[in-house]
This record gives C-alpha cells, sequence and structure tokens, in this order.
C-alpha cells in the first residue's frame, strides 16, 4: 500500500507533492564501525509561505561508548532552502564538529555564486544548476523523480569544497529494524586520491527516504542503519511509521 501511495503521488506536481509529503520526518539511526557504535538523529521540516515551500534539514550524530573515545561530541549539520520545480534548492549548509569552527556553505542562485567558509577560510565558485550540500542530496529524491538506471552525477558541496560527484544506481532488497525494504541504492565512485566511501539506500516505499548510509567520518567508515521514522500530518495524510526496533 505504500509503495501505491508513493507512485500515484509521483504523478502530482512537485508542488503538490511538497503538500503531500508531512510536514516534518524524524529518522533515528544506530551507527556501526567496526566495534564502535553511535547514533544520528535527522529532521525534515515543510513550511509554505507566501505560496513557496522551505525546507529545513538537521542532522545530529552522536558517538557511543568505545566510538566516543575517538570521536567525541556531536556531528551537527543543517540544510536549509526552498523547493522548486526541479526540488530541493539548498540557501544554505552548515557543519560543526566539537571543538571547531564551522564549516558553512551559502548559495547564490540568483548570482551563480558559491560561497564556502571552511573555518575562517572563505572561497567562492560558480555555482552549478542543481547542486546539492552533503544533507541536501540525502533528501533531494523526496522531491524529484527518483534516480533511473545508469550514472548519476551530482555537484556537491560538504563545506569544504564543491565537486562533480559520479554514482552508480542499483537496487537492493534492504533488511532493517523496521521491515524489509526496496530500495534504490546510490554508491559513490572514489577517484583520484579521493577515499571519502558514500553509499545511500533510499526507500522507494516511503518518500526515497534514506533508510541505510554508509559513509567516511574522521577516518572511520559508518554504517547508518535506521531503527525508528516518524512523521507528522499534511494535507489531509499521515505516515504512520512509529516503529521501533
Amino acid at each position: 500500500m505504500r509503495a501505491l501511495v508513493f507512485a500515484l503521488l509521483w504523478g502530482l506536481s512537485l508542488s503538490a507533492l511538497a503538500d503531500a509529503i508531512p510536514t516534518r520526518i524524524a529518522i533515528n539511526y544506530s551507527i556501526r564501525s567496526g566495534a564502535f557504535e553511535g547514533e544520528a538523529n535527522d529532521t525534515l521540516e515543510i513550511k509554505l509561505e507566501d505560496g513557496t515551500h522551505s525546507y529545513a534539514i538537521s542532522s545530529a550524530t552522536r558517538a557511543l561508548g568505545l566510538l566516543a573515545l575517538a570521536q567525541s561530541g556531536d556531528i551537527l549539520r543543517d540544510s536549509v532552502g526552498t523547493i522548486t520545480e526541479q526540488g530541493l534548492q539548498p540557501s544554505r549548509f552548515f557543519d560543526q564538529r566539537p571543538d571547531k569552527l564551522p564549516r558553512v556553505s551559502t548559495f547564490d542562485w540568483e548570482k551563480g555564486l558559491l560561497t564556502i567558509n571552511n573555518r575562517g577560510s572563505e572561497q567562492q565558485k560558480p555555482l552549478p544548476i542543481g547542486t546539492q550540500d552533503r544533507l541536501s542530496f540525502l533528501y533531494c529524491f523526496a522531491f524529484s523523480p527518483p534516480p533511473g538506471d545508469g550514472p548519476l552525477e551530482v555537484y556537491e558541496t560538504d563545506g569544504r569544497t564543491l565537486k562533480l560527484v559520479h554514482y552508480v544506481v542499483d537496487k537492493e532488497t534492504l533488511k532493517t529494524p523496521i521491515g524489509e525494504l526496496e530500495t534504490i541504492v546510490l554508491t559513490k565512485q572514489l577517484q583520484g586520491d579521493d577515499k571519502l566511501v558514500r553509499k545511500i539506500w533510499l526507500a522507494s516505499a516511503y518518500y526515497m527516504l534514506p533508510v541505510r548510509i554508509m559513509s567516511t567520518e574522521s577516518d572511520l567508515l559508518l554504517d547508518y542503519m535506521v531503527t525508528r521514522i516518524s512523521s507528522g500530518a499534511a494535507s489531509g495524510l499521515r505516515l504512520e511509521i512509529e516503529l521501533l526496533p
């Protein structure tokens, strides 16, 4: 039934889709890296003001147990912007690590300019159409057509630089604490001296939300697995997925 609802929603325009998706979605993840563990909590909020849909995504990652010895304190990220007919259009990305200055990317779409402030060191770059930040990319397919077969290319910023990233698209049935899910899998292709692994599983039955993520953080390969998804009401719909491991 959820997959059918999702397919029907894709018959809507993107603005109508933004109305149909719950206005607040929270996702909880467990994190594993060998014997280490942690947790992450993401929140997606959608607002409509003066006919314009905006979004705000926040993410907090916390180390637990032995992992806390290698990575103390929370990693905080947020992405804010608007929802257009082309999907998410970030206006600002923020990445804060414990005891360090933040990394901030500011998107000026009118001037076609991206300003990256990497802990006090600022640079400006031309802003390609469709550019996403590290956080918005995880959620952009909830507001744009799902990736098809073949390679996917997207410009991404992580608050340090701007890169054209290549992904291979595949499909996989994924076993999770909230059930077995049909997913579309995006695997980053490493090029040159790039060692930052990234692999994303998007659940087709749940608005293409990320239900598993493998990502390099501070030289550790972290595996994020969804443990719970909860949501609020929007346009008469309520997505009931208060599911516990």
